[in-house]
């Protein structure tokens, strides 16, 4: 009884496994692909972009923001700057702009501090914007305030049902066997080969694809997020909301003034002093005067790990400073979802190994398919059946 119970559910978790991997097989391969892509973005857009990101040291101090933006607009047409990227060390100012009428993002360009000099448009940025939002919300309407967030994140979720259930089909009688788990039988031929590489390989890149998949739901379900920000922060961190926007200052007609990034600069600079490699300052949306910057420290090497500072920039007051030293370590792992999710929190090699698993994804749609027309081939009776059978057959 116990037996064909096992068997029972089995075929049940078989026909779950199937009928999940057809469905998502296409789209499976194209967010995996896109994603390994973007293995390396960071390493190929310095390369390709390492003429116009530095500069020569001079002894003229460098522009303020908000002179350099005006300098940058006095010399050309630009759009509204959102972002601009600072250094400690003589290096090529970042400025990025707002989305236009139309809802496109023109071109950022980098500048020289110094002057307010273009350097030019960095290579690759278009590129990889357009693989990021097909990686992200497959380029649908919206972006992350469309349908497209939630697609991929349900189809996280059938790769995390596909995991499990394929993990529990490939569960061998010598479970304790290395050779059994790891090692692929390529001495077999159509189906049997198909099945080894798909159960085998499966094995391989599993616990990479659930980091892939338990990460990538972050950035899909609110309701994720809540979840592990309740499980791995501390209470007064989970409970804390966004500082209050303040009003925007107005002149005495009442019409809104614009901000700028002189006084939260001055107010950073002032409380860092040289502790920072880089800054990105970033001006609020709508109505409100506090700027968020984030920055990185000299010895920092991931993304993730920075400090983020809010600062008004009407009055130059603090509003809260969050340091990444400060954090828990389930604090930590929050900060670092996205170094996990592209494996970099393990440096190059682990981005390496998250590329590779995300390439091997095509193999499982291809094998997965293979295997599913087979069975549905060994199904069929290889002759008809006596009654249907016709006179003078």
């Amino acid at each position: 009884m116990t037996l064909q119970r096992g068997h029972t559910i089995k075929g049940v978790l078989l026909q779950v496994h199937s009928i999940v991997g057809l469905v998502l097989a296409l789209l499976l391969a194209l967010i995996a692909l896109t994603g390994a892509i973007m293995s390396f973005e960071d390493e190929i857009v310095d390369h390709l972009n390492a003429g116009i990101m530095q500069v020569a040291p001079r002894q003229a101090p460098m522009l303020m923001p908000d002179d350099l933006i005006a300098r940058l607009k006095a010399a050309q047409d630009v759009g509204k700057v959102s972002a601009i990227t600072l250094s400690s060390d003589p290096a090529a100012a970042h400025v990025r702009f707002a989305r236009d009428e139309s809802g496109g993002r023109p071109s950022s360009l980098y500048v020289d501090p110094y002057d307010a000099r273009v350097l030019g448009s960095p290579r690759g940025e278009a590129f990889f914007a357009t693989v990021r939002r097909l990686h992200r919300w497959l380029l649908i309407p919206g972006d992350a305030k469309g349908w497209g967030r939630l697609i991929t994140g349900t189809i996280a979720l059938g790769l995390i049902v596909m995991l499990i259930s394929g993990l529990v089909l490939r569960w061998p009688r010598r479970a304790g066997s290395v050779k059994m788990w790891l090692k692929p039988n390529l001495a077999l031929s159509g189906r049997g080969l198909h099945r080894s590489l798909h159960a085998v390989i499966g094995t391989w890149v599993l616990p990479i694809y659930l980091a892939m998949t338990l990460t990538g739901l972050w950035f899909s379900f609110e309701w994720y997020k809540d979840g592990v920000t309740w499980l791995l922060a501390r209470p007064h961190v989970t409970a804390a909301k966004m500082p209050a926007k303040s009003p925007r200052a107005v002149d005495r007609s009442g019409t809104a003034q614009p901000i700028g990034f002189d006084q939260a600069w001055t107010t950073f600079q002032r409380g860092e002093g040289g502790r920072f490699s880089r800054a990105q300052l970033t001006l609020p949306a709508g109505a409100a005067t506090v700027i968020r910057i984030r920055s990185w420290g000299k010895d920092r090497t991931l993304e993730t790990t920075r400090d983020e500072f809010r600062i008004d920039a009407v009055t130059g007051q603090m509003v809260s400073a969050e340091r990444y030293d400060d954090k828990t370590f389930g604090e930590k792992i929050i900060a670092a979802i996205y170094d996990i999710h592209r494996g970099a929190i393990l440096g190059w090699p682990g981005k390496l190994a998250f590329m590779i698993a995300a390439v091997l994804m095509p193999l499982f749609s291809v094998t997965g398919i293979l295997l599913y027309l087979s069975r549905r081939r060994l199904r069929r009776p290889s002759q008809p059946p006596l009654g249907r059978l016709v006179p003078g057959e």
